[in-house]
């Protein structure tokens, strides 16, 4: 089951990388010296490690088959490019949330006007643009407490069991539940205050397919160009 990953990305910081040449690029990510330009990480998130993302971006260029190393990033056409790209993003971000898409569902669904189909597109800037909204008229603990009666009352209507004598595994499920939706609760609050794109994704996901700030990671730089 793949996971469904958010980002929030400081654009700012990705629009000043995505201006620079790519020699640029290089050398300062083989010297270490880019990670100054990363946002301060968010405490209370988990983000990429600098050396991780540091190896991404130099095996993302080294993939380019035939290029002018002093071109811009943003200028790039290379197939490959989407692959720069979204490691560029995640190397600008603040803090990253993920789960299962299935748990997902639970947590966003219930919040959405139109859910005639259960096949929600997480990549949509639609959906976290009307999650957000929904969320910005509670508070954690009530949107926690509601996601945790929405899974009891989907349990019930199964024909499943609520007691943790029947099944070891309920109360671990529920606390699983109410941790992880006060922390998208808080990234999505986050997300709201600070002058950050949203970079969503799923594991798997071809890299031109991710969406950062409601533009595909594919057509970025068509945007940057503009």
């Amino acid at each position: 089951m793949a996971d469904v990953i958010l980002y929030l990305v400081d654009r700012s910081r990705f629009d000043r990388i995505m201006a620079m040449r790519v020699e640029e690029i290089t050398s300062g990510m083989e010297s270490s010296e880019m990670r100054g330009l990363r946002p301060k990480q968010d405490a209370r998130f988990h983000r990429d490690f600098d050396v991780d993302l540091e190896g991404d971006i130099l095996e993302a260029i080294d993939s380019f088959d035939d290029f002018d190393p002093k071109v811009r990033a943003l200028d790039l056409t290379n197939n490959a490019s989407s692959d720069l790209f979204l490691s560029l993003a995640k190397w600008c971000s603040s803090s990253q949330w993920r789960c299962w898409e299935a748990r997902l569902f639970l947590y966003v669904e219930p919040s959405l006007s139109n859910t005639a189909s259960k096949d929600l597109d997480f990549t949509s800037p639609l959906i976290w643009k009307e999650f957000s909204d929904k969320l910005s008229r509670t508070d954690r603990s009530s949107f926690s407490e509601s996601v945790v009666l929405d899974w009891m009352s989907r349990r019930e209507e199964m024909g499943e069991t609520m007691e943790p004598s029947e099944d070891p595994m309920i109360l671990p499920t529920m606390n699983s539940h109410r941790s992880l939706s006060e922390s998208l609760f808080l990234f999505i609050q986050e997300y709201r205050k600070q002058d950050l794109h949203l970079l969503v994704g799923k594991e798997y996901l071809d890299s031109g397919e991710w969406n950062l700030g409601g533009s595909p990671i594919s057509g970025i730089n068509e945007v940057l160009n503009v």
